[in-house]
This record gives structure tokens, sequence and C-alpha cells, in this order.
């Protein structure tokens, strides 16, 4: 008998040390079909899809963080719209966070993401691919003065207004996160259709790149949907609402910025794909 007690002590010390793994130790998907479990931001992706590293009309970047999987919806999203917007002439896309190859919340960075569900696409828009160097420490295109609040109108193209346009109105798209100016700019183009405004919501963060979230796809019964936009294209009151009170600065002393602590999953199944081979 006592070594069955030995081996149910030692069974229980795995299971705790399995528990003290980070997502990002994780170096494959699970089989099968892909699954999001959970919320964007406390959640998991089964059967995660790898993103090509390149493609017609994208390329991934920083791709030693790993983080070019996704919900097979989503990597179909990418690809589509990649090539629209290649057929299109407006650049070349650069994708870069999707997800973890069995997602679950990075160690730095998002807390979104988790799922498979949410990608990052910078507004940079080469002409012509990257090369491997450049790739791996991309240059941003921030076309917003964050510590001014002042959009960068001479850095801004119709181009770029197409390609939100083209990335929003997908039926698969939640929503789209764009710095408050970035959506401002938007709101005074005299667009014939403005529906696809409502998915375009502000966000502090995103003035180089924007995020694209999709909505939970049909069959994962186990993700967990966020509520819909408010109705209305979100051009008025609550977008003007975003405008920040500039107080008077005081120094800050700069602390050191530690490592986030991965999130205990709330989901068995998140548990199984983390404590799994």
């Amino acid at each position: 008998m006592a070594k069955y007690g030995w081996f149910a002590l030692w069974l229980v010390a795995w299971h705790v040390s399995a528990l003290d793994r980070s997502w990002d130790e994780i170096a494959f998907p699970s089989k099968g079909s892909s699954n999001s479990i959970g919320s964007y931001a406390n959640g998991c992706l089964a059967g995660g899809a790898e993103l090509s590293l390149d493609g017609a009309g994208y390329q991934v970047i920083r791709s030693q963080r790993k983080r070019y999987f996704g919900h097979q919806d989503m990597i179909g999203y990418l690809t589509e719209l990649a090539g629209s917007v290649d057929r299109l002439g407006i650049g070349h896309l650069l994708v870069g966070d999707i997800a973890m190859p069995r997602g679950g919340r990075f160690t730095s960075g998002h807390a979104s993401h988790q799922t498979g569900l949410d990608a990052d696409i910078w507004l940079r828009l080469p002409s012509e691919p990257l090369t491997r160097k450049e790739l791996q420490n991309p240059e941003p295109y921030p076309v917003v003065d964050i510590d001014n609040y002042r959009f960068k109108k001479e850095k801004w193209t119709t181009n770029h207004s197409l390609l939100l346009q083209i990335a929003a109105v997908d039926e698969r798209v939640s929503r789209i996160f764009v710095h408050p100016l970035i959506k401002k700019q938007l709101c005074e183009v005299s667009w014939k259709e403005r529906d696809w405004l409502r998915k375009v919501r502000p966000w502090w963060g995103h003035y180089y790149h924007f995020h694209v979230r999709l909505h939970c796809p049909e069959g994962d019964n186990q993700c967990v949907a966020q509520n819909p936009p408010p109705p209305g294209d979100g051009c008025g009151a609550e977008l003007a609402s975003w405008k920040p009170y500039v107080p008077v600065k005081k120094a800050v002393k700069k602390q050191p910025v530690e490592p986030q602590k991965s999130s205990k999953p709330k989901y068995q199944e998140c548990i199984a794909l983390l404590t799994g081979p």
C-alpha cells in the first residue's frame, strides 16, 4: 500500500508543478480542430492553427515570439484580408501577435489574445516585403503623437482608412480596437455606408497597429462572447469623452517592469491543455 501512497503524492506534486508552467513554454498546439475556450482575456485554444510566416500580401513579424497561432477562423480571416489588400495594391500587411500555440496569457504584453480570436495588424504598409532581419525587429509606424494627443495627418493615407474598412466589414469581426484619434479620423470621412464604424472601438495604445477581434465561432460552445458595441457609429459624445484631461505633470520615479504572472486557468479544459503533452 505504501508504494501507492507515494505514487499519489508524486501525482499531486506533478500536477501542482505542471500548473506553474507558463503558456509560452508550450511549443506545439494540441491535436484536433480549433476550439476557443473561455473569454478573450481568460481562456485558451485547443487545436490551434499556425499562420504561415509569409503568404500572399502579408508577413509575420517577430516570429521568434511564437505568437502566430490562432483559431482556424482567424487564420482564414487574416489570409483572406491580406489577399484582398494585395489585390487592391494597398501595401504589404505586417501581422503581429495572434496567440501562442495553445493560447493562454502572455508573460509580457496583452491580457487578451488568449483564445486565438485576437490579432494585431500594423499600420505600416510597406510596398515590398521586409528582410528577415527587419521582420525580427520591425520599425513601427506611429500615426499619433501620444504625448501631445495629436493625430499625425501627414502620416495617414487613404489606404489606411480603406484597410480598416475592409478589415471591419467582414461579418466574422466583433471589434477592431484603434487609438481614439484614429477612430476620430475615420469618423470624419464621408463614407457611403457607416455601419461598420460601430465595430471600430477607441482604446489606448493602438496608435501604430490595430487589433482585430473575431466573434466566437459557431460550435465553440465554451467560448465566452463579448457584448456587442453600443448602437450607432460611435462618432459622437462617446468618442469625445476619450479626450484626456491633462493635469500638471509631476515627476514620477520609474519602477522596474516585472514580467506578468500567468493567471490560473479558469476552465478544466485549459488546465488539461496547459499540463498535457
